[in-house]
């Protein structure tokens, strides 16, 4: 008698895991050359998969998402540093994923053991607690202030995009505006969002 086969939905998956890793080296160095709609089409890509690691690490759904927005914004940012030499692009960005969940569980550690020490010291904040609120707070302003130099549009695109998670289609929906315009206004708000947060760093 000839046994049923077995593992047919994981050969599947298997498949469809090199074919989707495969699709993120090809489009990974074209959103290092500032490829927008290449980073549209990797974004759709390994959005899943991202927030899935950063949920394993960090549990709480809305942490989750937000540092998966964190690592893929580092992705952008960083594309031009990616070597295809040393290992695939899909690894490379889940390695972003793994680092901004790691260091969210370390900061909210030490937060969590200075003001245990602070309790026990004094009433008053401590030094680092003070520097690290200043910091946060530094870091908000900044990124508020290129988004201010941007048009309406490209501002309202890139927030919907990138800290809400919407695809671009979405986006145009959402805004009631041609699928095209959104792109175009998506790309050159990135462009001068780049540039801002480069000189500023």
């Amino acid at each position: 008698m000839t046994r049923p086969e077995r593992g047919g939905d994981a050969v599947h998956v298997v498949r469809k895991d090199i074919r989707d890793s495969q699709e993120a080296d090809r489009l990974l160095p074209l959103v290092g050359r500032g490829d927008h709609q290449a980073f549209e089409e990797l974004y759709n890509l390994v959005a899943a998969p991202v927030y899935g690691l950063v949920r394993r690490v960090l549990r709480d759904p809305a942490q989750s998402e937000e540092v998966a927005q964190e690592a893929l914004l580092d992705v952008w940012r960083s594309a031009p540093r990616f070597d295809p030499g040393r290992g695939t692009a899909l690894a490379w960005i889940l390695t972003f994923a793994h680092r901004r969940a790691v260091d969210r569980v370390r900061s909210a550690r030490a937060a969590s053991e200075r003001e245990l020490r602070v309790g026990r010291r004094s009433d008053g904040p401590a030094f680092d607690q003070v520097a690290e609120a200043v910091e946060g707070t530094l870091e908000r302003e900044w990124v508020r202030g290129c988004l201010e130099r941007l048009t309406d549009l490209q501002r309202q695109s890139v927030t919907l995009a990138y800290y809400e998670g919407y695809t671009y289609r979405e986006v145009a929906s959402r805004l009631s505006v041609p699928l095209g315009t959104v792109k175009t206004r998506m790309r050159d708000g990135l462009t001068r969002l780049r540039e801002c947060l480069g000189s500023a760093a």
